[in-house]
């Protein structure tokens, strides 16, 4: 029969036949797991990144297929593996950190706890994020500085980000003095927070006497804002709560110590 001629070694006309559909299939594997991955992942990548997946996914897939193809032709493969093994153990050490940015910076594109131009806090590194490449993560500071940062380390530590909430509160602490009108003062400081198109009226803004201190009455002042006006909002409120204040006859406590003297018993009369 045709199909048990020997074209090579021991590979027969049949198991060409099989071979070349086992590669046809791991072709049509490999493009439908990338038509999968682009359709899944094309609202959470951008489109430099998802083709670098993309390609790493179909050039894997596509050499898995190959060695297996060469070991069914009789191709000996041992001592390709073996050099393979050691090359891949040698690079290995050599780019460890380089593939744990990589594989980081996929785990980051995937789950995007921040995007571009977001403000965060990244292990003490405040500023905005510039860009995330498929290795780093590069903030810009409010001084203007570019600060790169491997994804490794992104991914494996605390990331504060201060504008993924649509809301953000601030808060104050006020001291008056004892001798002012705590319940005045509080009834003050909320109309004037009501006056203020930007502080939230959901979540309420929160006003109340949080301790007696050594020298005034204090009262915590918590406002909630969208984070698009946070800074502004909080850069203006502690000013214009304490001039209300003081045209209301009240003043910011501070610092102050009474001395009392005694008379001496040889004094007495």
């Amino acid at each position: 029969m045709i199909l048990d001629r020997v074209l090579y070694g021991e590979v027969t006309v049949l198991n060409l036949i099989f071979i070349s559909a086992v590669l046809l299939l791991g072709i049509i594997m490999a493009k439908v797991l990338s038509l999968y991955l682009r359709r899944s992942l094309k609202s959470k990548l951008n489109k430099d990144h998802l083709e670098i997946i993309i390609k790493v996914v179909y050039y894997t897939i596509f050499t898995i297929v190959i060695i297996w193809v060469l070991s069914t032709l009789g191709f000996k493969l041992s001592g390709l593996l073996v050099a393979g093994g050691i090359a891949g153990i040698i690079l290995g050490f050599a780019s460890q950190s380089i593939v744990g940015n990589l594989v980081s910076g996929i785990f980051l594109m995937i789950e995007r706890p921040m995007k571009l131009g977001h403000a965060v806090n990244i292990d003490g590194v405040i500023g905005v994020v510039d860009n995330i490449s498929i290795i780093s993560t590069t903030l810009r500071t409010y001084d203007g500085l570019d600060i790169r940062i491997p994804n490794e380390k992104v991914f494996t530590t605390n990331i504060t980000n201060y504008v993924s909430n649509i809301a953000r509160r601030f808060e104050f602490l006020v001291g008056i003095r004892y001798g002012d009108d705590a319940d005045k003062a509080i009834s003050l400081i909320k109309a004037l927070i009501d006056r203020e198109p930007f502080a939230l009226k959901n979540p309420p803004p929160l006003v109340y006497v949080d301790n007696l201190g050594d020298n005034s009455v204090n009262i915590t002042v918590k406002i909630w804002s969208p984070v698009s006006e946070w800074f502004a909002l909080s850069q203006v409120m502690l000013l214009r709560i304490k001039q209300m204040l003081e045209e209301n006859g009240m003043e910011i406590a501070f610092p102050q110590r009474v001395v009392w003297f005694g008379n001496h018993p040889e004094n007495k009369s």
